[in-house]
């Protein structure tokens, strides 16, 4: 009967009409299970007292039943929690190539959502073994471990713990979010998934390094997208002293105005040094993003070289030798040996 009113009750929220409708059918369809447990306990709760059981066994299955209903209420707000983050997260996208605002919240409400899942581990687990007298004290201690970190009982809980202070911190402060593009332990690539715990940083060559998450507040990095996805590439060319300067000015401006990666907005070309053999030239370029940034540079290089050599191939590099020889003279003769002259 429990089983059948929950269905009803269930069927009921799915046939909700309208765009708001949509999100009570989800939430309805995500609570069926919870809902039916909630009936089943609301029954066996009015009939446990005219079964005609003895009273420890009366007592015993009411313990039981309170039991299964604080889990019940974790489990039905774990599960309200994650409804609730994915609606709000299915409004964000970050496809587009103005991604920072989808990228803070959607970093914000996903590791909050697993540190929430964790705190509700934690005091449902507790407030269940808080029903029962014995051991009380594993729920007193559990209670404690989920507090200040200067009430973290044992050491086996303090790493766990830091991560997940650490974890609420990045939420927060957000020294990182989802897709920022990263330097860490001298390596390259893009943040792609922030838990409770550790970090996922996946790799230019697909790799994918692990980190614990408290990492990103006790050691330095670099974060080429924290405020921006927009990037400026430098590209750097060894080339003879008699490089065309302007020209090559020129070359830079029509090869970033033809490129669908440009920006459209830093565009330069300078001498940034010079040795005893060549100079240094730098060319500066922005794109929308770190990976459009890499391809940017290696299209101007490759252009640019290819415009050196067919154009001016007296400016690339070259070894020069020079002999200070003396020149050709008047024959000088060898001497002659010493000795007395025959006869």
């Amino acid at each position: 009967g429990a089983a059948l009113l929950g269905r009803m009750t269930t069927n009921a929220f799915l046939r909700v009409p309208g765009r708001r409708g949509a999100v009570v059918r989800s939430f309805a369809k995500d609570m069926r299970r919870p809902l039916r447990v909630f009936l089943v306990i609301v029954a066996l709760s009015a009939t446990i007292p005219v079964a005609g059981l003895p009273y420890r066994w009366i007592a015993i299955l009411y313990q039981m039943l309170l039991v299964v209903f604080i889990l019940l209420v974790g489990w039905s707000l774990s599960i309200g929690a994650r409804f609730w983050s994915q609606q709000y997260l299915s409004h964000m996208s970050m496809d587009g190539d103005d991604s920072f605002t989808a990228r803070k919240h959607v970093t914000q409400i996903r590791v909050l959502r697993r540190a929430m899942d964790l705190m509700i581990l934690v005091i449902t687990v507790s407030a269940a073994l808080m029903t029962f007298k014995p051991v009380q004290q594993y729920g007193v201690s559990l209670f404690a471990s989920a507090g200040a970190a200067s009430l973290i009982v044992g050491l086996a809980a303090r790493p766990l713990l830091t991560n997940l202070i650490a974890g609420v911190q990045i939420a927060i402060t957000q020294p990182i979010r989802l897709e920022d593009a990263v330097i860490v332990e001298g390596e390259w690539g893009w943040v792609e998934e922030i838990t409770s715990t550790f970090v996922v940083v996946r790799l230019w060559d697909w790799r994918r390094m692990i980190l614990p998450i408290s990492y990103f507040l006790e050691k330095p990095f670099q974060n080429w997208t924290h405020q921006s996805a927009s990037l400026i590439g430098a590209i750097y060319l060894n080339l003879d002293y008699r490089a065309p300067i302007e020209d090559m000015r020129e070359e830079l401006a029509r090869i970033v105005r033809a490129s669908a990666l440009w920006d459209g907005n830093i565009c330069n070309l300078q001498v940034s040094d010079a040795t005893e053999r060549t100079i240094q030239v730098r060319m500066l370029a922005s794109a929308r993003n770190a990976p459009q940034t890499w391809d940017l540079r290696c299209e101007i290089r490759e252009k640019m070289v290819a415009f050196l050599r067919a154009n001016c191939p007296e400016a690339l590099p070259r070894l020069r030798l020079f002999d200070d020889r003396p020149g050709d003279g008047p024959e000088i003769s060898p001497p002659r040996p010493t000795g007395s002259s025959p006869g």
